[in-house]
């Protein structure tokens, strides 16, 4: 036996966790059980495979194995303290009597809340503080989270008697099995509230609404989630309160758009404008920030568009950006639009034919530019080679 591969025995890998390896074992036990089957040679291999069990479910007989040490107790049959429970909690998952984990305690951590406020995108993007309202379970000031009434306290369960567990015997094909359960009078506690606070019943805890301060940092997005330290719920019986997660929600902006840290925007200007070139005044996203008045924060920008500009041409104005959550900033793109006129005067049609005339542009042909639909051939020609 010590020469042999526990982990084969039990045909798990050695880096199998707990479950998987009471799982195989389970699976083998119901298979080579002397009541099942009464070779000699099986029953030797199932006193093998208990034995291998018996030092992989306990972590620290399994770390003196892996170590190479020697782990056997005794020799034969099984070692101390493996007994016919330890073989009915691999198979049921039960706890042997005699091993008590005690009362469980009725104190619980809360459980984690989720608001979700909405804020602008310059909000977003150079951050904001507010004052929000929640709701949620808080300590009840009448019992201080002991979920009994003024002057009394909980008394001892009489019928598990404190322990919060009381034996269950079962038969099966190993005889009788005895196994610890949650007491039913108490639910596990072990002590009972005579009398309950009146103003939590019992549970140490009450529903309120009241005031956080939430900063919001530089950067954020839709999405993103600001996480508050033991602001969510308190736990029952008046346990540690759980966290509050605010989620951001970036409203429409009338201006820019955002594309990650860059912000985009659309400027139109006249086809003569155009054509002989200007200079535009542009808002930056620091004019929304209520306190850059006065700050020395630019709160508009000079755009320079070139003589001869086309429709759809953008200007990159570097670092004018959101922030990143990270550090660094993105960009702020204008892409410069060409409004072309739909109703003229007279004399402003007299004026472009001129000009037209001028430049000899009457009848232009137009131009072709590479991209356009392919012809046949070049259809043809592609699917040939692949393309």
């Amino acid at each position: 036996m010590t020469d042999q591969d526990l982990y084969a025995l039990l045909g798990v890998p050695r880096d199998a966790d707990a479950d998987t390896i009471k799982k195989a074992y389970r699976r083998l036990a119901r298979q080579l059980h002397p009541d099942v089957n009464p070779d000699p040679a099986t029953q030797e291999r199932f006193k093998e495979v208990s034995r291998a069990y018996e030092i992989l479910s306990d972590p620290q007989k399994r770390a003196a194995y892996d170590r190479g040490g020697d782990v056997f107790a005794g020799p034969g049959g099984f070692g101390p303290g493996f007994s016919f429970t330890d073989i009915m909690d691999a198979f049921f998952g039960g706890q042997a009597a005699g091993q008590s984990r005690g009362p469980r305690p009725r104190s619980h951590r809360g459980q984690d809340a989720l608001i979700r406020m909405e804020v602008s995108l310059a909000e977003a993007a150079f951050g904001v503080t507010r004052e929000l309202k929640v709701d949620t379970a808080v300590l009840c000031t009448t019992c201080h989270g002991e979920g009994t009434s003024p002057g009394t306290h909980p008394v001892p369960c009489e019928t598990c008697r404190g322990t919060g567990e009381v034996a269950h015997v079962q038969r099966s094909f190993l005889g009788e099995i005895r196994t610890l359960r949650p007491c039913s009078a108490c639910r596990g506690y072990g002590t009972l509230i005579p009398d309950p606070c009146r103003e939590c019943s019992g549970d140490g805890r009450v529903r309120a609404r009241r005031s956080i301060t939430v900063k919001i940092p530089a950067g954020v997005d839709t999405g993103t989630r600001v996480q508050l330290a033991a602001q969510g719920e308190v736990g029952p019986g008046g346990g540690p309160a759980g966290d509050l997660y605010v989620e951001v929600h970036v409203t429409p902006h009338p201006v820019f758009t955002r594309d990650g840290t860059d912000l985009h925007c659309t400027v139109t200007v006249p086809m003569t404008a155009a054509a002989l070139g200007t200079t535009l005044t542009l808002p930056t996203l620091e004019a929304d920030v209520e306190q850059g008045a006065g700050t020395g924060v630019e709160t508009e920008f000079q755009l320079d568009v070139r003589p001869g500009t086309q429709s759809g041409s953008e200007h990159t104005l570097r670092g004018r950006g959101v922030p990143g959550l990270r550090g660094g900033r993105g960009d702020l793109v204008v892409t410069v639009v060409v409004d072309t006129p739909t109703r003229l005067d007279p004399r402003q049609e007299e004026l472009l034919r001129e000009l037209a005339a001028i430049r000899g542009e009457e009848k232009p042909d137009g131009k072709v530019a590479p991209g356009s639909r392919p012809s046949m051939f070049g259809r043809i020609r592609d699917a040939f080679n692949g393309h």
